[in-house]
């Protein structure tokens, strides 16, 4: 239980003191995710914080990306049935 109290101390720290704002979408939530399952996997909480926030951000762009591109094809198939009417 201290490694956990660490390694998400360390994770508030770290997201507290950065100089210029970050994209932390998915951050959080992997790096305390992460942070269990090290602290479980051999006590290596820190370790497995700093690997799911690396995860939860890649996981949460994709995801983005993806909302992002179908959005997009949304548009592009309601302005070309539009232009078939008329």
């Amino acid at each position: 239980m201290k490694t956990f109290s660490i390694s998400a101390l360390a994770v508030l720290i770290a997201a507290g003191w950065t100089p210029t704002p970050i994209q932390a979408a998915g951050c959080l939530k992997g790096a305390t995710v992460g942070a269990v399952a090290g602290h479980y996997a051999g006590h290596h909480g820190v370790l497995g914080a700093g690997a799911g926030c690396v995860i939860g951000h890649h996981e949460a762009t994709k995801h983005a990306r993806e909302q992002a591109e179908q959005q997009q094809g949304a548009k592009t198939d309601g302005q070309s049935a539009g232009a078939a009417k008329q």
